[in-house]
């Protein structure tokens, strides 16, 4: 008998329905409500709808706290890199992964996918297209019902007394105060793009970055150069070479592709759940290693490119400086000069949270790892590593200096940039549940410690009987008559 039948959506939610009732899930609401000045205090606002802040939103939810909101600047359906600046075909992971599910099997791709099309067209399945995997999360977003508001950007965040002060513009203008906040920002983690310092003052209309919106109609026969050998430099140069691009030079500073995904080789329970209680010597050891070994781009995204005639892979082409000449760029290589009417720097994210003006309140304050934390065996300073928050055993952020900044423990980094402290349980699609789980309870444990005088009076107060008083008689008296007798 197949696993899961092709019965509808409304079969699916119905037995999804079912199982959270027979878990007992959502547990009832037990975090006393707050006001401050007669406006409402969220127990937890999360900054990002995709699919890490839906996970978080979730997982808080089946806890029973609901007292949430999720806040994204994006319109509905579009949060998320999968319908924007992601440009690949398809997932590079696995379809069977069971992703945000947390743990019901009612919840996963796989049993959407097939309530809708099938066991058969689940075995013939090989890579989730990734504007599916979108639909899904639209889906899972809406059975669950979960508290989100689109169109809202985040201008500014800092502390207001015990609370967060959460400053929003676009479809909801106004402030929201939280008693604790979750920075779901995705890939870009905490400091946005990251860019080469030789495109600094080079005219946005020669070059963009790899998330930005690129018009690649406009590329059409001409010289375009993508920097990078990642998953998105190869999806960004094929996507260009569809649309008719003259040609596409990929700009590879390493002499060889790296080929294997050192961390795929050891993904298991242990690792997910372990990683983060090693020894920091070890987790910068496992995580600095697999970063110097590179993840290698999907092999089908590789194809994509190579099967065009007019793309190259200049291996070994480290570049030095760009040129603005005669309306186009001379790139400055270590194979030379080259040039290119258009460049595509798919050069990943940065840490740097003083790139970011909504959180210039906070980001003096934030202990990273280069303020003490680094290993000494690591050497030197190391970008991206180096600047990666330090991070509590509940992915909230810690001061620079003691005091200066108390209301970090009441915001967490629940993005790619916890990856240094967590593992990686915050940016990817295999261990999203096991994050959101660690993050949740992390909060609901906090909230308790917080409240704990209103929950001991709640457990004074409480008078509802299991006993009426019919249910025995005392035979004490009995016994002391019979032995005065």
């Amino acid at each position: 008998m197949p696993r899961f039948e092709t019965q509808g959506l409304a079969a699916l939610e119905a037995r999804l329905s079912g199982d959270l009732e027979a878990l007992e899930l959502p547990a009832k609401p037990w975090v006393p409500e707050r006001t401050v000045g007669g406006r409402r205090v969220h127990d937890v606002v999360i900054v990002g709808a995709g699919m890490c802040g839906l996970a978080a939103a979730a997982r808080l939810k089946l806890l029973g706290i609901d007292n949430v909101l999720a806040v994204d600047a994006a319109e509905a359906g579009r949060e998320g890199p999968w319908v924007t600046f992601a440009r690949m075909e398809t997932l590079r992971s696995p379809k069977t992964l069971a992703g945000p599910s947390l743990g019901l099997a009612s919840l996963t791709f796989r049993a959407w996918f097939t309530a809708q099309f099938g066991e058969r067209e689940w075995e013939v399945l090989d890579k989730i297209p990734k504007d599916q995997w979108m639909a899904y999360l639209v889906w899972y977003r809406r059975v669950l019902d979960l508290p989100v508001r689109n169109g809202v950007r985040v201008t500014d965040v800092r502390g207001e007394g015990e609370l967060v002060r959460v400053r929003c513009e676009g479809a909801m203008d106004t402030v929201l105060l939280a008693r604790h906040l979750v920075l779901a920002t995705g890939r870009s983690g905490l400091g946005g793009a990251q860019t080469p310092r030789f495109l600094e003052g080079i005219d946005r209309r020669f070059w963009a970055h790899s998330v930005d919106r690129i018009d690649f109609g406009a590329l059409a026969g001409k010289r375009v150069a993508v920097i990078g050998a990642g998953a998105s430099a190869m999806d960004n140069a094929a996507t260009a070479l569809e649309a008719g691009a003259g040609s596409v030079d990929m700009l590879i500073r390493r002499r060889e592709m790296p080929r294997i995904n050192k961390l795929t080789g050891i993904g298991s329970p242990g690792v997910v759940h372990g990683l983060h209680r090693l020894p920091d010597e070890w987790k910068w050891r496992f995580l600095a290693y697999a970063a110097d070994e590179q993840v290698p781009p999907p092999r089908a995204s590789t194809l994509r490119v190579s099967r065009h005639p007019n793309a190259r892979f200049l291996l070994g082409c480290a570049v030095h400086a760009a040129i603005e000449e005669n309306g186009a760029l001379r790139l400055e290589t270590s194979l030379g000069p080259l040039r290119a009417d258009y460049l595509i720097a798919a050069t990943g994210f940065a840490n740097d949270l003083s790139g970011r003006l909504e959180f210039a309140a906070i980001a003096p304050h934030v202990r990273t790892w280069g303020d003490g934390r680094q290993p000494a065996a690591a050497g030197g300073r190391r970008p991206g590593f180096s600047d990666a928050p330090d991070l509590g055993p509940d992915f909230e952020f810690r001061e620079r200096v003691t005091g200066s900044c108390p209301i970090l423990r009441r915001i967490h980094c629940f993005n790619d940039a916890a990856m240094l402290t967590h593992g990686k349980v915050s940016g990817d699609i295999p261990a999203v549940s096991a994050g959101a789980d660690r993050l949740a309870r992390g909060i609901a444990a906090e909230l308790l410690a917080a409240d704990v005088e209103a929950h001991f009076e709640r457990l004074q107060a409480y008078d509802t009987p299991e006993l009426r008083g019919d249910e025995w008689v005392d035979a004490a008296p009995l016994l002391v008559r019979d032995r005065a007798s």
